[in-house]
């Protein structure tokens, strides 16, 4: 059977033919592109949304953070977030080369009221494609900043200046530079404006997060100077009726006036100490010009001279701390031998503060012979126990607290005294 060649198409098919794949081909090349960009728009969602929730989380005011988060998803050579202060515009952190890093920035003096409102632009994002132009954005930002940080500038070319409001009133500025024109695009500033917003809202919570802190600490501190001041009018009260019944006590038992007697210089002492611990909740610098050590042998004679209960200070070598951490010492003893004295009923008290060299810790032990607790079971209403471990985690130190009914109580405060970086098991 011989086989027949087979006609070739006419032309015009022959054209179509080419056509429709070339069609195909197309189509297929703009289906890959689409699902490029959809995996690019999500994968950008998705750092955005994690970036969102960064900034939402942090409770203090991290200026680098929000830097450094914003960095995550608008590409950037150099940057700097700058708080509004009256007429000042004050750099809060500063994003840059590391030769630039040891500089200082000065700060910005926003000389007129039509310089505010040029800079704020109605709360919308300004894009400057080159600093070097003679666009009026450009030569306003030469006024501004530049001439007076000629330094940062001289590597960069694109900026652009992030409004960071809060119901349409701007509380700060960030600033972006790039070191090639014309970069920074109008899907930039939406998602650096996007980021912005949620930093304005960062900034006002961690506001009125310090806020309820320092509203805390002075609820706090009028607490145990009302206490303490309870303390010493009983103390004092107490004395008043020992000398008046001191005289005739003495003539019918000397032996009776001499125990007498020796409450009388106990409720005294411990008056005393209750005094100067009233003088420092009233003089909270007090706290960090003593040394610890003193501190604790105050609360101690407090604790002796109102209840009545011995307390054995041990102090093992200087224990050099950071004022913030003494503080902490200091308030959580307080704490502890306040709740001895209301709830223990202890007859002794035994305090020893050491610096362990071995683990690079410092460590206050609190122990007492008293009736104890069960601290899986604390009444409504006692918040002495979460305070104290809000305390200690204030400043990345360990508390323990271990008691069990009719066996004493014993508190473990461990920090560790080191500036390394990695964390420290006590």
């Amino acid at each position: 059977m011989t086989l027949q060649p087979t006609a070739p198409l006419p032309l015009d098919d022959q054209d179509n033919l080419i056509s429709d794949q070339d069609d195909l081909v197309y189509q297929s090349q703009l289906e890959r592109q689409l699902y490029q960009e959809l995996k690019t728009k999500e994968r950008e969602q998705l750092i955005l949304l994690k970036v969102l929730q960064t900034l939402a989380s942090a409770l203090e005011l991290q200026p680098s953070l929000i830097l450094d988060q914003l960095r995550l998803i608008v590409d950037y050579d150099q940057a700097g977030l700058f708080i509004l202060d009256d007429s000042l515009l004050v750099p809060l952190a500063l994003r840059s080369s590391k030769r630039l890093q040891q500089t200082s920035y000065t700060n910005i003096h926003l000389n007129s009221p039509s310089t505010i409102i040029k800079l704020f632009n109605e709360n919308k994002v300004i894009r400057i494609a080159n600093i070097n132009s003679t666009a009026p954005a450009a030569q306003f930002l030469h006024t501004l900043l530049i001439k007076h940080n000629i330094l940062f500038f001289e590597e960069i070319q694109s900026w652009m200046w992030i409004p960071v409001a809060v119901k349409g009133q701007v509380i700060s500025m960030i600033g972006l530079a790039h070191q090639l024109p014309n970069y920074f695009t109008a899907h930039h500033a939406d998602l650096a404006l996007t980021v912005a917003n949620q930093a304005a809202i960062t900034m006002v919570n961690a506001k009125l997060y310090e806020n309820a802190q320092a509203l805390a600490i002075q609820h706090e501190r009028q607490r145990l100077a009302q206490e303490l001041h309870d303390a010493v009018n009983q103390s004092l009260f107490s004395a008043g009726l020992i000398a008046e019944v001191l005289p005739r006590l003495w003539e019918r038992d000397i032996n009776s006036g001499k125990r007498s007697l020796e409450d009388l210089r106990r409720l005294i002492r411990g008056a005393l100490a209750e005094m100067r611990m009233l003088l420092v909740e009233l003089r909270p610098s007090a706290l960090t010009n003593n040394d610890l050590s003193e501190l604790l042998h105050l609360l101690g004679k407090a604790l002796t001279g109102r209840n009545n209960v011995p307390v054995n200070i041990m102090v093992d070598g200087p224990i050099d701390l950071p004022d913030e951490v003494k503080i902490i010492f200091y308030r959580l003893c307080q704490e502890a031998l306040n709740n001895i004295s209301k709830h223990a009923a202890a007859t002794q008290v035994d305090i020893h503060l050491r610096y362990d060299a071995k683990n690079k810790t410092v460590e206050m032990h609190i122990r007492d012979n008293g009736r104890g607790f069960d601290p899986s079971h604390i009444p409504s209403g006692h918040y002495g126990l979460s305070m104290m471990h809000e305390r200690a985690t204030a400043v990345k130190a360990l508390l323990t607290i271990t008691s069990q009914p009719g066996q004493g109580s014993s508190i473990i405060l461990c920090w560790p005294n080191t500036t390394r970086e990695e964390e420290m098991k006590c």
